[in-house]
């Protein structure tokens, strides 16, 4: 019959009635849209089985630092450690806390540990002594001067700080990934897009071609106008793929996460044994800053608060199975990184099933024969010529253009964690002023952009090292409305001065 009645179709002569058309064009949509779907659900697959992998074997270096010391403190320390099994319980609390992403500043918290454990220890290993909260204020200030554990709390707060920013911005990294591609795989097709869709795959059974496939350059732009929106993620895309490959080198590598997270327990373990051999002589200096405390009424016999025997305490290296995890990352990782601008291309090969690039009777979307018009570039922009799909490249898609926003915030997290620095996860307002993404990208570490942030931005929650400046600047930017007042009103009484 003639086809006067399609609407989508060519009008010539055709096998399908208005219904038809219209049945054809729902039943491409939802193929297309399922199509998409599956090809984000492996990405998600992927990016999801990374970030468990990691996650799994990080909180079990945890767990088994934290295992380890209950085991061998109670030997070691006695009472020095019974009386005091809440300080260490909350330390390891505080770590997985932030870990998991709560709003703690982690360096503040190691402070913290340090700062009770060296008030109840002082406390147990002087018991013939009243000692009240005031005095332990100042034995505080005087002790810390001296160092009472060593080097270990400032060797650990560095050690530590770099490898836990590092791990929770890896982590979610993946995470942030995952939850892009669910976002974007869930935008729906445009009116455009779907008749592009329904021309492409079902108008050869209305022109009785059912068994002719589609021209390869003809598949690539009808899709490549339908995911317009979709390639220009990209950019920070691949951007947030590097950084994570760069970041998990650091874990690997010079942050030593295995090392530094499996020995915590050993380190407080050596900080406590400083304590003890120079108790004397910090005791000394605390008594000589702060007084003698009275002598306690109660009479206490220190004995069993010493360490009680020498136990061995070993940390069970697990440096081959993150260099493996690390090594299956980054293959995935680089596998993924051109996503968005190959799946035109992996839609139409693998799942439209088109023909060869030179076959030249192929389904034009007119007729069989051969596909002339060049192939469009990738992203709206390349996409005001394509002669397949109306895109009105003024009226970019909000939600991609949200997803790809929290890809560069994300990024600049995983900057940041490459550098050691912490930043509030939720102050985007840098990461918000950027106009494109095409220059937002380090030379190393996905931008220099990112190396600038610490010292641009001010958050709110997890505090950056070496940032005390930002509160003295917000003071004087403050004072300068007062200041500005003064001028006015000292110009005001001249004024009224002259004028009379």
């Amino acid at each position: 019959i003639l086809g006067e009645h399609l609407r989508i179709c060519p009008q010539g002569y055709t096998c399908c009635t208005s219904e038809m058309e219209e049945n054809f064009a729902n039943k491409s949509r939802s193929e297309f849209e399922a199509m998409m779907k599956e090809a984000g659900r492996s990405v998600q697959t992927t990016l999801t089985a990374q970030h468990r992998s990691f996650d799994s074997y990080f909180q079990d270096l945890l767990n088994k630092s934290e295992k380890a010391l209950y085991d061998a403190f109670p030997s070691m320390y006695g009472e020095l450690y019974t009386q005091n099994m809440k300080v260490f319980k909350d330390l390891y609390s505080e770590l997985r806390r932030y870990y998991r992403g709560s709003n703690i500043n982690l360096e503040e918290a190691l402070n913290e540990f340090w700062t009770r454990l060296l008030e109840r220890l002082f406390k147990l290993m002087n018991p013939q002594y009243h000692i009240t909260d005031e005095y332990l204020d100042c034995m505080v200030k005087h002790a810390e001067q001296h160092k009472p554990f060593g080097e270990v709390p400032r060797d650990l707060k560095v050690k530590a700080t770099r490898a836990f920013i590092a791990a929770r911005s890896y982590a979610q990294g993946f995470l942030v990934g995952s939850d892009v591609v669910k976002k974007v795989s869930q935008v729906s097709l445009s009116h455009e897009c779907t008749r592009a869709i329904m021309k492409l795959m079902y108008c050869p059974h209305c022109r009785g071609m059912s068994s002719v496939k589609p021209c390869n350059n003809y598949c690539l732009n009808v899709v490549k106008g339908c995911l317009a929106n979709q390639a220009d993620l990209n950019t920070e895309w691949k951007y947030l793929m590097d950084s994570l490959v760069i970041v998990a080198d650091r874990i690997d590598g010079p942050y030593n996460v295995d090392t530094v997270i499996g020995t915590i327990h050993m380190r407080i373990a050596e900080a406590i044994s400083n304590l003890q051999e120079n108790k004397d002589s910090i005791t000394a200096k605390v008594f000589q800053g702060c007084g003698n405390p009275k002598i306690s009424t109660k009479g206490s016999s220190g004995e069993d608060k010493k360490r009680r025997g020498k136990v061995t305490l070993e940390a069970k290296s697990s440096a081959q199975a993150l260099e493996m995890l690390v090594l299956d990352a980054k293959g995935n990782l680089t596998a993924l990184k051109t996503y968005w601008i190959t799946l035109p291309s992996s839609l139409c090969s693998k799942k439209v099933m088109a023909s060869s690039a030179v076959d030249d009777k192929c389904w034009n979307g007119m007729t069989k024969g051969s596909y002339l018009p060049e192939v469009m570039g990738d992203g709206l922009a390349n996409q005001i010529n394509n002669p397949e799909v109306e895109v009105d490249i003024t009226k970019p898609d909000m939600t991609i253009r949200q997803q790809i926003m929290q890809l560069k915030i994300m990024t600049n997290r995983l900057g940041n964690a490459n550098i050691g620095n912490d930043v509030d996860f939720q102050d985007a307002s840098d990461d918000m002023s950027g106009s494109g993404s095409g220059d937002s990208c380090p030379d190393d570490v996905c931008g220099k952009r990112l190396s600038k942030s610490p010292s641009t931005r001010q958050p709110e929650t997890h505090a950056i090292p070496k940032q005390s400046g930002h509160g003295i600047n917000g003071a004087s930017s403050r004072s300068l409305p007062s200041a500005f007042l003064l001028l006015l009103l000292v110009a005001f009484i001249a004024a009224q001065h002259l004028w009379r």
